[in-house]
């Protein structure tokens, strides 16, 4: 039986529509295991870069610290005996604390003046005087804390700071001591 050629113009449209619906379906579904990525070529030049951060040089301590204790723990200070690296001057240095005990994390000591508690020594040393009653916590609690020194750049850098650790011991600074980190 031959087909009538009116029937054979339908049978090609619905030929080519199942055709173009399974290279669509194989499009897609070839694609869909395509991984997308911003880069479109590889090329086989290299590119090469040096940068450095400063070094910014940072305090140091010439002698053991001092535990002062006061009268009954009234007036109990912890000094500081330390040298500026060269190049710096007195309004470089930061003086941070811990609150927390070692190793925790050191923020600004409030309340406190660097130039009115500090005195040359000479030579670009010098002894700075700390009260304890800044160092929230150190008094009567026997908990040992950290004062640090270090020089802020310009740059926004700063240095490995010079720190000791100071315990103002028990209710009136019985027992209370310093000694250098650094």
């Amino acid at each position: 039986m031959t087909q009538s050629r009116r029937h054979w113009p339908l049978r090609s449209r619905r030929f080519r529509a199942l055709i173009a619906g399974l290279a669509l379906v194989m499009l897609v579904l070839g694609l869909s295991g395509v991984r997308s990525t911003m880069a479109g070529w590889t090329d086989s030049e290299e590119a090469w870069a040096e940068f450095a951060a400063p070094t910014i040089p940072g305090p140091t301590l010439t002698e053991p610290c001092e535990f002062d204790p006061g009268f009954l723990g009234v007036g109990a200070e912890v000094e500081i005996y330390w040298q500026l690296p060269t190049g710096y001057q007195l309004d470089d240095i930061a003086v941070e604390a811990s609150t927390s005990g070692l190793g925790s994390v050191l923020a600004p000591l409030t309340g406190f003046n660097l130039q009115s508690n500090t005195i040359s020594t000479g030579n670009g040393t010098y002894t700075t005087e700390v009260p304890t009653h800044l160092l929230g916590g150190l008094i009567g609690l026997g908990s040992e804390l950290e004062i640090a020194f270090l020089v802020e750049h310009e740059s926004g850098w700063q240095s490995e700071p010079a720190s000791v650790a100071s315990n103002a011991g028990l209710i009136g600074a019985i027992g209370g001591n310093c000694r250098n980190l650094t």
